[in-house]
Formats: C-alpha cells, sequence, structure tokens
C-alpha cells in the first residue's frame, strides 16, 4: 500500500474482540485488536512481530463488528505480508496458497488417480508430517473441472449476456454448482461466458503471506474485468470471498492496479438473480409438488462483510416447497485453508460447533451457503451435505427433491 492504515482510528472498545470467533476459543490468538491496531504501534517501531499473528483467520468478522470502520484483518494481512517477506514461508502454507496451480499442473492425470494419491492414509500421513492435518476434510478433485464442462454445454440463443468468474472450488472441485449456475443464467434468458482468462482471485496466496503472488493474479483478473466493463456486461461470481476480495483488498492492498486498469467488481450472482425474478425474466415457480423441505442456511463470514444482505437466503424464501431456516451461527471455523492446518484443524472445529449442532438437530436433509469451504466445513462437521443455493434453486425448478448431477 502506497499509505499505510492509520491504526489510531481504533478507540479500544474491544467490539471486535467480543465477536471474534478465533478469540473466543483459544488463548493463542490476542485478539484482533491488539495484535491489529494495538501492536501496530510496535511496527511502526520495527519491533519484532507476536507469534499471534498467524492465528488470525481473516473472517472478516473484526471488520464486520467496528464501529470506527477499522479495516482491522487488512491490517493483520498486511503484517503476515511483511513477517512472510521477513522470514519466509513454509512449503504447507505454498501449497495451500496455490491450489490452481497445483491442479494445472495434474490435469492430465485422471481424477480417480488424483483423488487415490491425495486422499490415501499414506499420503494423508506425509501432508500431516507438513502440517495439513490428517482429519482435515481435504476435497477431492472433480471428474472434469467447471471450464471442460462448460465447453461443452449447448446454452441455446439468448438475447442477453452474463460474465460467470468461476472461481477455483468451483472449476476444480465442484464444477456441478458452476453448471447449475449457467443453467439458472440460461432460463432467466442470459447468456454465460467464462474466460479463460480469470484464475483465482488471489485470496488464498495473500491469506497465506504470498503478496507478490496475490497482486501477480489480481493485476490479470483485473484486466480481464475490465474488457467487459467497457463492453456493458455484468460480471458475477457465487463465491463471497471472490466477491469481497475484488470489493475490499484488492483496492486496500494493490492501488496501483485499480489505477491501472480501474476498479473490478464481481456481482453477487444470487443477487442478480433475485434482480432477473423482479424483472419477470427468471420464473421461480418451476415443476411443483407436495413436498416441503426445510434447508439450514449459513451465511459465510466473507458474505456478510459486504453490507447487501443475504441473497442466498433471499432467494430460497422465494423457492416454492423449500422452508429456509438461517442457522445464524457465526463463523463455520474453516476461513479459506486455515481450518486444513494442523495447528488450527481443533480451533476450526470448536469455532463451527455450534454450527455442526444446529444443521444436525435439524430435520433437514441438506445444508447451504454460497461458499464452497464453508460447505466443506459444514459436511464434516455435521454429517449432512451441503449445496450452494442455486443448486437448490434448480433442484426445485426442475421439481426435484435432491440435487441435479449432471453428465461431466
Amino acid at each position: 500500500m502506497k499509505v499505510r492504515i492509520n491504526p489510531d482510528k481504533c478507540i479500544a472498545c474491544t467490539t471486535c474482540v467480543a465477536h471474534c470467533p478465533v478469540a473466543r476459543v483459544t488463548p493463542k490468538f490476542l485478539g484482533p485488536r491488539m495484535i491489529g491496531p494495538a501492536y501496530e504501534r510496535f511496527r511502526l517501531l520495527a519491533l519484532a512481530e507476536d507469534e499471534s499473528l498467524t492465528y488470525c483467520a481473516n473472517c472478516k468478522n473484526c471488520d464486520i463488528t467496528c464501529p470506527q470502520g477499522v479495516p482491522v484483518s487488512s491490517i493483520n494481512m498486511l503484517a503476515r505480508a511483511e513477517q512472510a517477506r521477513k522470514q519466509g514461508t513454509t512449503l504447507r502454507d505454498w501449497v495451500l496458497a496455490h491450489g490452481e496451480l497445483q491442479a494445472k499442473l495434474l490435469q492430465i492425470i485422471p481424477a480417480s488417480l488424483k483423488n487415490f494419491g491425495m486422499l490415501n492414509p499414506v499420503t494423508r500421513y506425509v501432508l500431516d508430517q507438513l502440517g495439513i492435518d490428517k482429519r482435515a476434510p481435504l476435497p477431492a478433485f472433480a471428474k472434469k473441472t467447471f471450464r471442460q464442462a462448460f465447453k461443452k454445454i449447448d446454452q441455446g440463443s439468448h438475447s442477453r449476456k452474463v460474465v460467470f468468474f468461476p472461481g477455483c472450488y468451483v472449476d476444480v472441485y465442484d464444477p456441478q454448482t458452476g453448471l447449475d449456475m449457467v443453467w439458472a443464467f440460461n432460463k432467466a434468458g442470459y447468456e454465460v461466458i467464462s474466460p479463460d482468462e480469470f484464475g483465482c482471485c488471489g485470496l488464498p496466496m495473500i491469506a497465506n503471506g504470498f503478496w507478490e503472488d496475490g497482486k501477480k493474479r489480481a493485476n490479470n483478473n483485473l484486466a480481464e474485468l475490465a474488457k467487459w466493463r467497457e463492453q456493458g456486461i455484468t460480471v458475477v461470481t457465487g463465491c463471497p470471498s471472490c466477491a469481497l476480495i475484488f470489493r475490499d483488498d484488492i483496492p486496500e492492498f494493490y492501488p496501483e492496479l485499480v489505477e491501472k486498469h480501474g476498479l473490478g467488481r464481481l456481482e453477487d450472482a444470487q443477487d442478480f438473480l433475485m434482480e432477473c425474478v423482479e424483472r419477470g425474466e427468471l420464473d421461480l415457480g418451476g415443476i411443483r409438488n407436495d413436498t416441503e423441505q426445510p434447508i439450514v442456511y449459513h451465511a459465510p463470514c466473507h458474505l456478510r462483510a459486504q453490507g447487501n444482505g443475504l441473497p442466498g437466503m433471499e432467494l430460497l424464501k422465494r423457492l416454492p416447497g423449500i422452508k429456509p431456516v438461517n442457522a445464524n451461527a457465526g463463523c463455520c471455523g474453516i476461513s479459506g485453508s486455515y481450518g486444513f492446518k494442523k495447528e488450527k484443524y481443533d480451533i476450526a472445529q470448536e469455532v463451527g460447533s455450534e454450527l455442526f449442532d444446529i444443521v444436525r438437530k435439524n430435520p433437514c436433509k441438506y445444508a447451504s451457503s454460497e461458499c464452497g469451504t464453508c460447505r466443506v466445513q459444514i459436511e464434516h462437521g455435521s454429517g449432512k451435505k451441503a449445496i450452494h443455493p442455486v443448486s437448490i434453486l434448480r433442484m426445485r425448478m426442475e421439481g426435484k427433491t435432491d440435487p441435479v448431477v449432471d453428465e461431466l
């Protein structure tokens, strides 16, 4: 950043501490105020970094609750980047930060072999020694990536266009959610464009201290976003974390890139679909049946940090035959790659315990959340499958009681 964030806006009210899910369950983290604005004064004096910094999950709950608008999480991420620059990074953190690159390098290998290689007990033991907990719910590679499957879709003819930013999780591990997105947009009369030029949003790199790698990703993505902005075509994403980094983090961390390419924004896909409903472009009636399905909805932290409501929850409310319940249980604990780390796995499980309990006790067959890693964490902690709100939309509009599975 050209100008470092001023920590003096913090009035030491400790509201952020009261709402920090990590500080609530472990004394290993001093809390967002102490490790953020308070310790920033020591950083300005070039004193040594506090070890507690690495326990910040970057969940943004401190930012959400700060009455003074202090970007506490940004202070922590800047400090982590400086710490990584001075002390170096670990192989474990590199692996967790560069999932997209690893997927590209392994793309010629069939998914079944990749999953056997990654998820068998021997590999999990090796990863555990590396620092990736053997109990952590590592997602499996999909048979085909979303991009591979997308190229074979016959979308028909549509007069309107929308650009879809899939994000790494949908592209590599959960292409079905991406296909459900395309189906929904097509139903609303939109041809979907998903350029290969889009890559990882960069958040895993920034959160793990790989600052320059995150900058390269931001530069490439902003350049591509600028092309569609100039054409007046909306770019949407179903991932709250991808939307948040373009809205808040990139302008804060890499302002020179915004000066170069202009501000790149990703619209919330669920919000966009709700607007389609309001304009009469999308009829949510679908094929009705007499089955009413309860669904527990979890609002990701990075969605709440954007302050644009809960469009996924609102979408579920509009679907006939769906009875959504807001879990209202705070953070799920995984925070991207945070919950995979050996020293943080138990913390992540404790943070998400209230959510897991709510999902288990509800008679729902499925939970729902926009965030891919939140869904992984919910399934791991509750034992129930978690799916994206747009996948539920397609399921109900096609009159089914289970998610649609396209042939990949």
